[in-house]
């Protein structure tokens, strides 16, 4: 138990100062700038840095206009989008913290309006757009979804060209962490899991050819990122539908296996958000952390696993790294309560020398 949550990560050639991340969390504000960031961005990204977290990952950037959730979604699918984040890479950095992108597509769960104006199905007269899957099947709404097409080999290609494309961006924009998104039920899972990808090709059917496209969408981004810089991917280790054939955490466990050997650095493990029948266990302390520390075992250390869910004080975030559970502790929702949280900590577990306020807020620790 040598290893503690203000203890350095080191993955490539990056050091991390402690291991704190912010979790990707969607803000809904690029307004009428067409996935352009704005300065809630900066401002929202940045005080968490101010904050002490060792890693600050944006919210899901859509490789694709398409793959929003929303039309207010923040995007990297061109030399524009990049450039208004630069700034935002930049003062993270300047904090101390290591910035990070999450590169997504939200799949058969894109074109909805905002979680405050309803999260209701966006059609093309309404400002929305048709969305792609691996299977023709919406996501199963109450009042009806947008259109949903298969996707042809030809889109998959360009999606993962796409990833490739985010990622060269993200690199010049100065972020020094690439995320994957394969969770949640976004484009990526939707393959992963046989309850949404019903193909017969080379991307349906078997474990290998349902996972191929993640594999590739990894190798893409891993192919532009520089070698000393890291690589993570997010997945859902469970679908929570023990009632079908559905993903499970063993599937998980060999994808991470899998992952790693096409240059993933870390495995960012959440669960759910395939099926609105999901049934979800108690979200407790920790709830979803046993997912994570089963991939971290089962893999024998060769691939870092974050852990996510239910995480909001510093003493918990300290024993998941303590205690082996994961090499990285991931917090959401305690961080919008708390920029501030790995300061907070560093008081808390008694280690004010491992996270220092910035000099214009010492005067308040």
């Amino acid at each position: 138990m040598s290893e503690d949550l203000f203890t350095p990560l080191e993955l490539r050639e990056t050091r991390v100062p402690n291991r704190v991340m912010v979790s990707p969390m969607c803000q809904y504000s690029c307004e009428d700038r067409d996935g352009l960031a704005t300065d809630w961005h900066l401002v929202h990204l940045g005080s968490r840095a101010a904050g002490g977290a060792g890693i600050v990952m944006t919210e899901a950037a859509a490789v694709e206009s398409r793959g929003r959730i929303s039309p207010q979604d923040l995007g990297i699918w061109s030399d524009e989008h990049g450039a208004a984040l630069a700034p935002v890479a930049e003062f993270i950095k300047g904090q101390g913290s290591v910035p990070a992108i999450q590169l997504a597509h939200a799949g058969r769960k894109a074109s909805k309006s905002r979680p405050w104006d309803g999260s209701a199905p966006l059609h093309p007269d309404d400002g929305g757009w048709e969305t792609v899957a691996p299977s023709a099947e919406p996501w199963p709404y109450d009042d009806g979804a947008t259109a949903t097409a298969e996707m042809t080999q030809a889109d998959i290609e360009d999606v993962i060209d796409s990833f490739g494309a985010a990622a060269e961006r993200a690199r010049e924009a100065g972020f020094e962490i690439a995320e994957v998104h394969a969770a949640h039920g976004y484009l990526l899972h939707e393959f992963l899991s046989p309850v949404t990808n019903h193909r017969e090709d080379d991307y349906g059917g078997s474990f290998e050819d349902r996972t191929r496209i993640v594999r590739e969408a990894t190798a893409a981004v891993r192919e532009v990122w520089p070698d000393g810089k890291p690589v993570f991917v997010r997945i859902s280790a469970t679908d929570w539908l023990p009632d079908r054939d559905s993903w499970t955490v063993e599937q998980s466990v060999q994808l991470a296996d899998d992952l790693s050997t096409v240059g993933a650095d870390l495995i960012d493990v959440s669960a759910g958000g395939l099926h609105p029948e999901q049934e979800l266990p108690s979200a407790g302390p920790n709830y979803q952390v046993p997912y994570a520390q089963r991939i971290r075992e089962e893999n024998d250390g060769e691939v870092a696993v974050g852990a996510v869910g239910g995480i909001t004080s510093p003493e918990q975030a300290d024993a998941v790294v303590r205690n082996d559970r994961a090499d990285l502790a991931i917090l959401g929702r305690e961080h919008l309560r708390d920029p501030y949280f790995t300061l907070h900590a560093a008081e808390t577990l008694d280690r004010p020398e491992d996270a220092e306020p910035p000099l214009q807020y010492r005067r308040g620790f």
